[in-house]
């Protein structure tokens, strides 16, 4: 497979309720397939929000949605463009970040989570400078995060609530 130069095909999701941004680092072949953050099917992410909320597991892109901007979330990514391999984070390279400006002024986010070590990492170098608000970083809900059961990220998400 080759490296392929992507800009970020989608738009973040938040609304003027929104208080809490979480951003994963770029979308993977699945979520730019589909148009919409963690598309994949085995990414955790859903589940894990379904969980902590105590509401069903999303099946389809509005139940998504609502599931965010019912709960005060937003969702964005730290990357805008990159030079990528597939889905793999190891394999982005020549990183333009994403700009979280109008996020931060028309909403009322006060706190940030990354979605991953590559997400954070992003967030600290490029746009932390601008925001000046920390970013926690959580384990990543991806499949390639073994590491960690539904339960574990279970426990270390529901810090966002």
């Amino acid at each position: 497979m080759q490296p392929q130069s992507i800009i970020h095909p989608f738009p973040p999701l938040f609304d003027e309720n929104s208080k809490t941004l979480i951003l994963g680092s770029f979308p993977s072949v699945k979520s730019r397939e589909s148009m919409f953050f963690y598309g994949h099917p085995q990414n955790r992410f859903w589940k894990v929000l379904a969980i902590i909320f105590n509401q069903p597991i999303p099946q389809n892109i509005e139940d998504k949605k609502n599931l965010v901007l019912d709960n005060g979330l937003a969702l964005w990514d730290s990357i805008h463009s990159c030079t990528v391999i597939g889905s793999s984070d190891s394999s982005i390279k020549d990183v333009i970040p994403n700009d979280i400006r109008d996020i931060i002024q028309n909403s009322n986010i006060n706190r940030i989570f990354c979605n991953g070590a590559l997400s954070h990492k992003m967030y600290m170098k490029y746009i932390f400078p601008d925001t000046g608000i920390k970013a926690v970083k959580l384990p990543s809900t991806s499949p390639a995060n073994a590491t960690f059961s539904l339960e574990k990220l279970v426990e270390e998400w529901k810090m966002i609530i």
